[in-house]
């Protein structure tokens, strides 16, 4: 099933709510084999990233997924890296003005792409330490997968 897409106001309120509490390597590799799961269970083709600041954390390409996809993830995370803000909201926001990003925000496509599936990961008191990036799925897709792992996650963390 497709996602519909969400609005500007409820793409900030995702990354609010997913803000948390601490994110170190144990974290991202629960965090990344939380999302191989789901993709599994979903038969996705995707690569799967996760970052803290430079550092690859994590990383995964299931069957299907090629390196295509790891190109769309540099991409997608050089957008949350640049606006601190996930890729879709970027893009999204581009998108409400009539434009896209690639025509209006001056910055190279082949560098960066503001297509959902990349998104900040944000600890309380920090702010944006790095991003979790999904490419293989369609935007929309890419961005639930990642959104949806986020939510079980931090879930976790709370209980």
């Amino acid at each position: 099933m497709t996602p519909t897409a969400p609005t500007i106001s409820e793409l900030i309120a995702q990354e609010r709510r997913l803000t948390l509490p601490h994110f170190g390597h144990d974290d991202a590799y629960a965090l990344g084999g939380l999302l191989v799961s789901m993709a599994r269970q979903r038969h996705a083709p995707v690569a799967i990233d996760i970052r803290r600041g430079a550092q690859q954390l994590f990383h995964a390409a299931l069957p299907g997924s090629s390196a295509d996809n790891d190109d769309w993830i540099d991409r997608k995370r050089k957008v949350v890296e640049r606006y601190g803000e996930s890729s879709y909201l970027v893009g999204t926001r581009f998108r409400a003005k009539g434009t896209t990003f690639e025509d209006s925000s001056r910055l190279d496509p082949g560098v960066y792409a503001a297509h959902g599936g990349s998104f900040p990961i944000a600890v309380e008191g920090a702010g944006v330490i790095g991003s979790v990036t999904v490419s293989g799925l369609p935007q929309a897709e890419d961005h639930a997968l990642v959104v949806e792992a986020l939510e079980r996650f931090a879930a976790t963390l709370a209980a």
